[in-house]
């Protein structure tokens, strides 16, 4: 189908399924030819057992499960559920908003596979999930310091390792020069169209042709 006939087709979608939530949905958008769900923190189970069950939703397979940090805002985190229709071939997610003190409500009871994808947004994010039977890292030591995915967290991380050959074994030392992220957009690393400034190796590209005068 053409990219207007399956924004329409996810534009109806969207509607018929916030206006039948109860209030579990609070709205949609389509962009790109993806929809997506807001729902409020405390409704996310409510809003993802409607997703499931809805004869219009029928999203039986949660995907994905992550996080997505906005550090400028007093609820800094998405936490963005990616839901798939096995039954139409539908792909949809769901957002909703929370910060670093309050926990989400596991949704393990609706998607069981959610385990593993909960803890890894805790590892990752810090974000807390109120009800999890096993909520502990999964992804860095459990003696990890920080959350590496947060973007104020350095690239250096806080503490190295590294085999002492005295002790015989690996050891964690403080890293003595913490290095911070910049999130200079300007740069042409960044993704901005540049032209303003060559960059090593635009010396090898094929010279342009001058142009007539």
């Amino acid at each position: 189908m053409s990219w207007p006939v399956v924004s329409e087709a996810l534009d109806v979608l969207g509607q018929t399924l916030v206006a039948n939530s109860v209030g579990a949905l609070t709205g949609y958008t389509v962009a790109y030819r993806e929809l997506t769900f807001t729902a409020q923190l405390p409704q996310i189970v409510g809003a993802l057992t409607y997703l499931r069950d809805h004869r219009d939703g029928q999203f039986q397979q949660l995907i994905d499960l992550t996080a997505v940090d906005y550090p400028e805002r007093a609820r800094r985190f998405d936490v963005v559920y990616h839901l798939l229709s096995l039954t139409t071939n539908t792909r949809v997610r769901l957002k909703i908003e929370t910060d670093e003190d309050t926990p989400v409500p596991t949704v393990i009871g609706v998607y069981p596979n959610a385990d593993w994808y909960e803890r890894e947004a805790f590892d990752m994010y810090g974000v807390f999930f109120e009800g999890h039977p096993d909520l502990r890292r999964i992804l860095t030591d459990y003696g990890f310091h920080g959350y590496p995915l947060r973007k104020d967290f350095p690239m250096t991380g806080y503490v190295e390792l590294r085999y002492d050959d005295e002790l015989k074994r690996v050891v964690y030392e403080p890293v003595k020069a913490v290095e911070w992220r910049s999130w200079d957009f300007l740069s042409p690393w960044e993704g901005a169209e540049r032209g303003f400034a060559a960059l090593p190796g635009d010396e090898k590209a094929p010279a342009k042709p001058a142009e007539a005068k």
